[in-house]
């Protein structure tokens, strides 16, 4: 258990190491996150205005079929624009584990470049997450947890579409066959246990939360708005660049482990023996 933290505590380092050449990446999440948020609202408030959302069920309480169509697009729309800035993402790192100096431009343009397939990749996650949200939705707790196991599932088997998307001229449907076969032929069950970035940061924000309480309770105490407000505000930065850092981490990591796993070096800034016990199999 120790071994598994101190490794994954090391691959954020390395990952790190990276970030730390280019900041700037941390500017893709940030404009996912955004665009996210545009995208919710577009949908949701025109809906909400309308009351559109009244009649979404069917007469005998099941979803109607305009309700999917709606969820449908929402996923698409949703989709697209987080796989479009998480290839920007990867695409500079990639630029950089190369040995290259990348550039916000230099990202925007590998994933302008790939927006067909984006979009096909963006529109099959969308038909999977509709599948496994009407799973959940009729089958009672049991399809709850089958579909939360399938949602898992899938989520390992993609992991790598995106870096397989940038780097090869290849359609979505292939790009998800070369990411499951890349994660049968090399990381298996390990993914999870020693891939680590995940449980590291999941610490992190557990930590911040705990402190979060304290400090909300002592601003409290003073009984200042502006103390109040100010705590808040620097909370709510805190929490936002954690996540901004994970996500961009988390790209660096993909980005790199898709090097390895295609049998390049490690990259700039990357230990190859640690991404090589990130690669083994039992």
């Amino acid at each position: 258990m120790f071994d598994r933290l101190s490794r994954s505590w090391n691959l954020v380092k390395a990952s790190a190491g990276v970030l730390v050449q280019d900041e700037e990446l941390l500017v893709f999440p940030l404009l996912s996150a955004i665009c996210t948020v545009l995208v919710a609202a577009a949908f949701v408030l025109p809906a909400l205005g309308l009351g559109a959302l009244d009649g979404l069920r069917s007469d005998g309480g099941g979803i109607s079929v305009l309700a999917y169509v709606l969820g449908f697009l929402f996923y698409l729309v949703q989709y697209f624009v987080i796989f479009f800035f998480n290839s920007a993402l990867v695409g500079a790192a990639l630029i950089r584990l190369d040995g290259g100096n990348p550039t916000l431009r230099d990202g925007l343009r590998i994933a302008s470049s790939k927006l067909v397939p984006i979009l096909g990749y963006a529109a099959i996650a969308a038909t999977v997450g509709l599948i496994l949200r009407s799973l959940q939705e009729r089958s009672g707790w049991l399809g709850r947890i089958v579909a939360g196991m399938l949602g898992v599932a899938w989520t390992l088997a993609t992991f790598l579409v995106v870096p397989v998307l940038v780097s090869r001229d290849i359609g979505p449907i292939d790009a998800v066959k070369e990411s499951a076969l890349l994660l049968k032929r090399t990381w298996g069950e390990n993914l999870i246990g020693q891939g680590g970035v995940g449980l590291v940061f999941g610490m992190i924000f557990v930590a911040l939360s705990v402190v979060a309480v304290v400090v909300i309770v002592f601003a409290a105490m003073s009984g200042s708005v502006m103390v109040i407000g100010s705590v808040a505000a620097l909370l709510v930065i805190a929490f936002l660049l954690v996540a901004l850092t994970h996500a961009a981490l988390s790209g660096i990591y993909s980005a790199a482990l898709y090097r390895y796993a295609m049998g390049a070096e490690a990259g700039s800034g990357f230990d190859g023996h640690l991404l090589q016990q990130a690669f083994a199999t039992k």
